[in-house]
């Protein structure tokens, strides 16, 4: 019989390439600054009023900054979104493939997607980078056009992105993150 889990592996499993364990990866023990974060995610996150990381922030943060892949899990309004979009945001600034898709977000639903997006617009202004809620319900003409137009973050429901593959509306030429 397996071991049974501890809270803290069953909220955040990390996954590597590399035999690591998850629990190697340091956590940080002050505010947000010890994220090393770049300056407009530092001032975006001060903007928001954030002042300390959630619990699955300081879990998971860490981790996707490294580079590693994960699972995490935990309750609604704990900060997930931006447990996963300040990472994201901070590994793609800089980075040559602007205007291409380089991260794509799938969501169950359309209300997660847009709120998603939200986020993601709010926190890209800041480092120059474009999202796009791909969801059914809108004109898809509109999302063509902001899929074509260079948005390198897609916000997605399954459903509405297979429909904009069928068209040959994606390209994942640069895709870079993948978040489930």
């Amino acid at each position: 019989m397996p071991p049974t889990p501890t809270r803290r592996s069953a909220e955040v499993r990390g996954v590597s390439r590399h035999p690591q364990r998850p629990d190697t990866v340091p956590r940080p023990t002050n505010p947000l600054r010890e994220f090393h974060l770049i300056p407009p995610l530092t001032e975006a996150v001060r903007d928001m009023g954030y002042t300390r990381p959630t619990p699955i922030q300081a879990e998971v943060i860490p981790v996707i900054l490294a580079g590693r892949d994960l699972i995490g899990c935990a309750s609604t309004g704990t900060g997930k979104t931006a447990a996963f979009l300040l990472p994201i945001l901070q590994r793609l600034h800089g980075e040559t493939a602007h205007g291409k898709l380089r991260a794509l977000i799938l969501s169950p639903t359309r209300e997660l997607a847009l709120q998603i997006d939200e986020q993601a617009l709010a926190l890209g202004y800041h480092v120059g980078l474009t999202a796009v809620a791909v969801v059914g319900g809108v004109e898809m003409r509109m999302q063509e056009r902001a899929l074509r137009g260079g948005a390198e973050i897609v916000v997605a429901t399954p459903g509405r992105l297979l429909d904009h593959m069928r068209f040959g509306y994606v390209d994942y030429s640069a895709l870079d993150v993948l978040v489930l």
